[in-house]
């Protein structure tokens, strides 16, 4: 009788794991190819309300081309309002996370960008900053929390993109490059701004910005850039997935009103912070996750046995 119920708990526990854990490999092998209609990215679903952006350029290691710019604004507004997706993991595919920006690619628009005289010329140099700027700020702008996932090289742009990221993990041999000063430029789409407010320590984020010297896995994570490190990229992205699990199955009202509010507080005073959470809560609170959640504390039952409905 014993063996029997062995048998049947060791059958339902690898029924749980089995998947998890071929998806993670199968997320970390990027065998596949970008997905219509991007040319630069890969999304797919490995679990339920997960969704997973992989930049998908391996053969020029990621490097960001015109074309991914405007794709991760496409991609990310249409996950914000996508009611199946609770949380976003974003990786990259290849040896790499990102060589950053793709210079040939890109250089027309930076050299080239138009105008009869020198104000007009600044005025578009201004516009495509901007633009560029939006495909980062809408990472954080998305209500979803996003888990970025580092293997390798994080260079220039990506270090501009993680940290708009929620969550971010590496794996013990990335690294990490605050580039631009090496190529002429004060890095423009966010790591100036964001950076200061991951990493604790100003001197660090200047001796980073005004260096341009490497960041280790080991620097990352005892600074705060990243919160986990991982032997491997497979078990890095098994981390990931079971993490963006976790979040997934709380209530979407309260994730992603704690995203926004993080945010809020982090650009604001203490006591404006507490009054926008004040307001935010007089309809919030209204929710029925809240009389689910409790009940369920009071049975001792984890959230994630709660069905909660879409947002």
């Amino acid at each position: 009788m014993l063996s029997v119920v062995a048998r049947s708990a060791l059958s339902k526990y690898r029924r749980l794991w089995l998947p998890s854990h071929s998806l993670a490999r199968a997320m970390s092998s990027s065998s596949g190819g970008p997905t219509s209609p991007y040319t630069t990215l890969a999304i797919s679903h490995p679990a339920e309300s997960v969704t997973h952006v992989e930049l998908h350029r391996p053969e020029k290691l990621n490097a960001m081309n015109k074309a991914f710019w405007r794709e991760m604004v496409d991609c990310f507004n249409e996950i914000s309002g996508d009611p199946d997706c609770r949380v976003v993991v974003v990786s990259g595919a290849g040896k790499i996370f990102t060589a950053g920006i793709d210079l040939m690619d890109m250089a027309s628009d930076v050299l080239q960008p138009g105008g009869d005289d020198t104000a007009r010329v600044s005025w578009n140099i201004r516009r495509i900053i901007t633009k560029y700027q939006e495909t980062f700020s809408v990472i954080e702008k998305c209500p979803k929390p996003v888990v970025v996932a580092i293997h390798g090289a994080c260079i220039g742009g990506g270090v501009d993109l993680i940290t708009a990221c929620d969550i971010r993990l590496c794996t013990h041999d990335a690294w990490f490059q605050v580039k631009e000063v090496d190529i002429g430029l004060a890095a423009d789409v966010g790591t100036l701004q964001r950076l200061p407010k991951v990493i604790g320590s100003r001197s660090l984020v200047n001796e980073l910005a005004l260096t341009a010297r490497k960041m280790f896995a080991d620097e990352a994570k005892s600074s705060g850039l990243v919160s986990r490190v991982f032997a491997e990229k497979e078990a890095m992205m098994a981390g990931a997935l079971e993490m963006a699990g976790e979040i997934a199955g709380r209530s979407p009202v309260a994730v992603q009103g704690t995203k926004i509010n993080l945010i809020y507080a982090r650009d604001h005073s203490v006591p404006e912070g507490l009054d926008y959470m004040a307001t935010w809560n007089m309809s919030m609170l209204q929710t029925q996750d809240v009389m689910k959640s409790a009940q369920a504390a009071m049975e001792k039952k984890s959230p994630k046995t709660i069905a909660f409905s879409k947002l």
